[in-house]
């Protein structure tokens, strides 16, 4: 069985971010870079299930600028096969990677794609149901629990109400939660080999796909700074407080 993962290079998650002061975007310069969180989350689930003798091939993917192989030999440091990297000087929208993701699969022929369910930078969701409906595939979102036996997915979604469980077909898109696992670190051996392993580049036009953005991006601006807080002398003076700014019924 071949798992396909794709993933995304963004703002290292413990970088405080700065809004550029024009706000025509996120200042970028000299910023630590990583793989969005959720998507580690995706590459070592896929790893697991290689490990357990459920998968035979990982193949990692990623669309952006040139400087997404640094985060693609992260994956493959820590156990991915080989990988896939597709440059594009646009800025890269949920619908034009879903769409460039089902491009690769149909060449690829994966019988699992695992994404994480979303991307810290815009926080969109959206990729993982773009591209289930693309490729018309059955698809598990916000998992917390995967497992493949018999040509089935359980997957155990984290929804409003509690968890669901789900049992879909193969081929089938996955996209992954915080509580499905732990990554790993990779150690240095395995750092070492990953630069021997192959990695494809290629470009969103050998693909067919235009990734023209389809969004105007107006302003970007910073969160407004939360005030200080203060200090009660008692219990009781906080309730009235509370009350006082509608926090509490009488």
């Amino acid at each position: 069985m071949k798992i396909l993962v794709a993933i995304k290079r963004v703002v290292d998650s413990s970088i405080s971010i700065r809004v550029k002061a024009d706000g025509s975007g996120v200042d970028l310069d000299n910023v630590k870079m990583s793989m969005n969180p959720f998507c580690e989350i995706a590459v070592e689930q896929a790893i697991r299930l290689k490990e357990q003798g459920v998968a035979t091939e990982v193949v990692v993917v990623s669309i952006g600028a040139a400087k997404a192989e640094d985060t693609l030999r992260a994956a493959l440091a820590m156990g991915a096969d080989r990988a896939i990297l597709v440059t594009t000087e646009h800025r890269a929208e949920p619908l034009g990677v879903a769409k460039l993701l089902r491009a690769v699969a149909l060449e690829e022929q994966p019988d699992l794609i695992l994404l994480g369910k979303q991307a810290i930078d815009d926080d969109a969701n959206q990729t993982g149901q773009m591209l289930a409906a693309l490729l018309n595939w059955g698809q598990g979102t916000f998992a917390s629990a995967l497992t493949i036996a018999d040509g089935i997915a359980t997957v155990t979604r984290e929804v409003d109400s509690g968890l669901q469980t789900i049992a879909l077909p193969l081929p089938a898109i996955v996209t992954t939660d915080l509580r499905l696992n732990t990554p790993r670190f990779a150690s240095l051996p395995n750092i070492m080999k990953a630069r021997a392993k192959p990695l494809r580049k290629a470009t969103a036009e050998e693909f067919g796909v235009d990734l023209t953005p389809r969004l105007k991006l107006l302003s970007v601006e910073a969160p407004p700074k939360r005030p200080p807080g203060i200090k009660v002398a008692s219990a009781a003076e906080l309730v009235t407080r509370l009350k006082a700014a509608g926090a509490l019924t009488p």
